[in-house]
């Protein structure tokens, strides 16, 4: 299996996150992590995307909220340059069939409250004609800038391996189907 974990990261939580969950997909097969500024080029022969990014403002980060993040990082030397993954989603090439999930950074309060950056992803990677094999995830910070709470690098790495599960059922199921038909 081919994955390829895509993060947005100002103060270092989503890039661990993002690590623990290519460590447990590399079990499977290649897996890697990208940041939202990498080019394009590495999404050929994918069977699993897995995006994810921090919660700001009830959502994706926005122009917006990426300066009071760079404000904010100032202090702690962090900064992802490039388009945020608001931007890197609509560059997106569409793309039929492949395996995909999206998992945010975020206070662990209430989703009305606080939003989640992982649901707007789902949504657009699904209207990009990936299939999502699991449901949005939370993985939660602390306070704004961090640190993750304890055991969530964990918890990431047990969401990684539902997520190979799940690529690997569909693809049996189409093998199957394959050899049926």
């Amino acid at each position: 299996m081919r994955s390829v974990v895509v993060c947005e990261s100002w103060f270092g939580n989503t890039r661990q996150v993002a690590q623990a969950i290519a460590d447990q997909l590399a079990r499977h097969g290649e897996a890697r992590v990208v940041s939202v500024a990498d080019d394009l080029d590495y999404l050929e022969g994918l069977d699993l995307l897995v995006v994810g990014a921090p919660t700001h403002v009830h959502g994706m980060s926005s122009a917006t909220s990426r300066r009071s993040a760079i404000e904010q990082a100032k202090e702690t030397g962090e900064r992802e340059p490039g388009p945020g993954v608001r931007g890197w989603l609509q560059e997106l090439p569409r793309a039929e069939g492949c395996a995909a999930a999206a998992f945010d950074t975020r206070l662990e309060k209430s989703v009305l409250l606080v939003g989640s950056a992982a649901k707007g992803i789902a949504k657009r990677l699904g209207r990009r004609g990936f299939e999502l094999v699991a449901p949005a995830e939370s993985f939660f910070v602390l306070d704004t800038g961090g640190p993750l709470e304890d055991g969530e690098l964990a918890r990431a790495a047990e969401w990684a391996e539902t997520l190979a599960a799940a690529v690997s059922a569909t693809a049996a199921r189409a093998l199957a189907g394959a050899a049926a038909g």
